[in-house]
């Protein structure tokens, strides 16, 4: 029904981004990966997820499509609402929750709040089987957000010291933000995070 929507930022916040279109504004609940994404912005294109229940209808944005992608395939597990999928989208980068879901790491997606171990196992159990019809070349697209350089720089952090999970996060988030960053430039931004 929605695909996107292009316009002004009015409002940009952790969970929503206000997108003015034509003097229309839309409430887009977001990831905090989205946010990183566009909190420096002042306009753009917004991808779209409308979502409708009982008693809500939602849209969620996304800024690329590898997130909106993992969100719906999160979304069509039981049990597992838009909020939620929000949570995980959050919580960890898409090459780490691919990652996750086709090794059955169940821990990973536990320390996500609110996901118990029920729901973590029900997670992997229905979705491995679709990222599993999926061919090489998409799985790789939707896994593929890190590059060479993000890569080393996350490796620069391990011999400082830094835990992994969190050395990741933090380059991921600062690559999607900036993919121009070279490794020098995405080390020195990730050591004022974390």
């Amino acid at each position: 029904m929605y695909e996107f929507l292009i316009g002004t930022f009015a409002q940009t916040t952790p969970t929503h981004v206000i997108v003015n279109v034509g003097g229309v504004g839309y409430i887009l609940n977001i990831s905090l990966n989205t946010f990183e994404s566009i909190k420096n912005l002042k306009d753009g294109k917004i991808l779209v997820h409308f979502s409708i229940s009982e008693n809500n209808q939602s849209f969620y944005g996304f800024f690329d499509e590898n997130e909106r992608t993992l969100f719906r395939h999160l979304v069509s597990v039981s049990g597992v609402g838009p909020s939620t999928a929000r949570m995980i989208l959050s919580s960890q980068t898409s090459k780490e929750l691919i990652s996750a879901i086709i090794h059955g790491n169940i821990s990973l997606l536990k320390s996500v709040k609110g996901i118990g171990p029920k729901t973590a196992q029900r997670i992997i159990v229905e979705l491995q089987d679709k990222l599993g019809k999926m061919n090489t070349s998409e799985i790789a697209s939707i896994a593929n957000t890190e590059n060479i350089q993000t890569e080393q720089a996350i490796q620069a952090l391990e011999a400082l010291g830094f835990n992994k999970t969190q050395a990741s996060k933090a380059i991921g988030t600062i690559y999607r933000a900036n993919p121009t960053f070279q490794v020098e430039e995405l080390i020195k931004h990730a050591l004022r995070i974390l």
